[in-house]
């Protein structure tokens, strides 16, 4: 509730005026009733046309007012009510995009997607609810029950018993079905995580004919989510008729009462009528009431759910030292005296896991150097090399970023310097020179053509009609595996990192493209430290330190001669690919 409270702060004035309007029109109808006893004890009793007209004019007149703030409520409430969407819906993206990928791990995408969506869209309406009738119902329940003791206090007396009875059921329900809408959001969570495999997995589900077991479970996934809608529903379906059954009881009452008093002479035949239509409007307003208090029950269940994402903190505590460029050091002191990435000990556990990942991590890495990684599979190459960029801390020991704990480092500032290609190759919708410009925001056409240059993209980026204006589609899907991982290189080279991480993003190109890579980012001006994450023993081997890993923890590190001679894990991956009659041959 602090969140909803703390984005309603901008809207006070909205806030104010809408339920504000909502009571003055509340305030008009309850007269209404009191014109109609008039008319009836009145005008029709004494025959009166000239005063049942000027009655008539004053009800049309109460109806036009109550229309024209109702009218007026209306838009302050919706105003308010997108306003606060719109706020919530942009802090809860800033804050997700704070989040370390051990966070986004833990919670899911699916359900992030659908607590951005589906759950502020049901907040945004219950606020825009609360605001026109969470005062107005009970301003028309508690005020045609003192208007009721305004015309007979003895027949006003059933409204006494109705209310709290009425109440009971209302809010009893409520209580039940709060937490029940919860679970309902958490099953759509479901719903739309089955939906969003289907559809990004479109092509590997057909390719091994499983749309039928997809289906299947699509249909589970959507029974579960209709079972649990129709029992959270058919207990909300009790709220109407109940109260439509205390109400007509009430009803009756009143009627039963109101007759005998009129015929002992204590009330007119206008004033039972009166009371009636107070009797009705509390009917019509506690179904009102019931209806906003089951919106409310689900969008606070909505709002418990973004609450408990915006609770999550990140675990990694930002720094306040920005990069410094070496610039003024000489070439001894760049590559000789500080490490542009040192690891001392570093030993790393994925939270919600008892394996460690990696373990005992030590080496340093210097300016315009070529680090190569490689290792079995699930040997720890990734988790190393994303330790870098500080997308995971490290569990113990320190990685090191130009003599200084990466920790101290602002985030925003670090990746600034760093390039990094992931594994799977991720394209944007729209054209090549913006999917470079995420490199860069500010590049020119010819640092572009330059990163396209070095990344081998060139080549089929001018077949390309529009040249950098070419529409890339979602995801790249109107590229090869090739090209997307050649755009994305291009990507990453286009700001001119200090350091350039390759995780295994050379794995779809041929040998020829994937050593004229290397070269070009070797022979690159400002001499990036470079990290290359690869399967190939070929794309490592020129490292000037190869790193072997082995289950987490280094089997070996150095030199492609060294390593072949000393280390046997790597003599194996290497003589898979090269046979020892062709190696020695050549």
């Amino acid at each position: 509730m602090k969140t909803l409270l703390a984005y309603l702060k901008g809207y006070k004035k909205e806030s104010i005026l809408a339920p504000l309007f909502k009571m003055l029109e509340a305030s008009f109808e309850l007269f209404v009733p009191l014109v109609m006893a008039a008319i009836i004890d009145v005008g029709i009793a004494n025959q009166d046309k000239p005063y049942i007209v000027k009655m008539c004019f004053v009800l049309i007149a109460l109806g036009i007012i109550g229309l024209v703030c109702s009218i007026t409520a209306q838009y302050f409430a919706a105003k308010a009510a997108t306003g606060v969407g719109t706020g919530i819906r942009h802090g809860l993206f800033e804050h997700i995009q704070k989040f370390t990928f051990t966070e986004m791990d833990q919670l899911g995408t699916s359900t992030l997607i659908t607590r951005m969506t589906s759950d502020i869209n049901q907040i945004q309406s219950g606020v825009n609810l609360v605001l026109r009738l969470f005062l107005r119902s009970p301003f028309i329940v508690f005020g045609a029950m003192i208007m009721a003791f305004t015309v007979d206090v003895k027949a006003a007396l059933v409204f006494v018993v109705t209310i709290p009875l009425l109440s009971l059921i209302v809010f009893g329900i409520m209580l039940v079905t709060m937490p029940m809408y919860k679970k309902v959001q958490a099953d759509l969570d479901q719903v739309l995580l089955a939906t969003r495999e289907n559809l990004t997995g479109a092509r590997v589900i057909r390719a091994f004919n499983k749309e039928e077991d997809e289906t299947k479970r699509f249909e589970n996934a959507n029974q579960i989510l209709t079972d649990a809608q129709k029992y959270v529903g058919r207990i909300s379906g009790m709220m109407n008729p109940l109260t439509y059954i205390i109400v007509n009881g009430a009803i009756i009452a009143l009627i039963y009462v109101g007759a005998v008093r009129v015929d002992i002479g204590d009330l007119t035949q206008g004033q039972v009528v009166a009371l009636i239509n107070y009797m009705s409007q509390i009917l019509v307003e506690l179904v009102k009431l019931a209806n906003l208090i089951i919106s409310v029950t689900k969008a606070a269940a909505c709002l418990n759910r973004v609450e408990s994402v915006l609770a999550v903190k990140p675990d990694m505590n930002e720094g306040d030292v920005r990069w410094k460029s070496n610039s003024s050091e000489t070439d001894w002191d760049l590559k000789n005296k500080i490490p542009v990435v040192e690891f001392s000990h570093v030993s790393l556990t994925y939270k919600g896991t008892s394996d460690t990942s990696l373990s005992d991590i030590n080496f340093c890495a210097k300016k315009g150097q070529t680090i190569g990684i490689i290792g079995g599979t699930g040997s720890g190459k990734s988790s190393l090399v994303n330790l870098i960029p500080r997308f995971y801390d490290a569990t113990d020991g320190t990685v090191k970023i130009n003599g200084r704990d990466i920790k101290e480092y602002q985030t925003e500032n670090l990746r600034e310097h760093i390039g990094v290609v992931l594994q799977k190759a991720v394209l944007f919708k729209g054209s090549i020179a913006d999917n470079l410009r995420w490199g860069k925001e500010d590049a020119t056409e010819q640092e572009m053509y330059d990163a396209l240059d070095i990344s081998q993209a060139r080549e089929f980026v001018d077949t390309k009609q529009g040249g950098l204006e070419f529409q890339i589609e979602q995801g790249g899907r109107n590229l090869s595996g090739g090209q997307k991982q050649r755009m994305t290189i291009a990507r990453a080279l286009v700001r001119k990192p200090e350091i350039l991480i390759l995780d295994d993003s050379a794995s779809a190109l041929d040998f020829a493209t994937d050593a004229a890579l290397r070269k070009s980012i070797k022979e690159m001006k400002n001499q990036p430290t470079v990290f290359i994450v690869s399967q190939r023993a070929a794309s490592i081997q020129h490292a000037d330190q190869i790193i072997v890993l082995d289950d987490g923890a280094m089997a070996g590190i150095g030199t492609h001669e060294e390593l072949l001679k000393d280390c046997p894990i790597y003599q194996e991956i290497y003589y898979s690919q090269f046979p020892k009659e062709a190696v020695i041959n050549g």
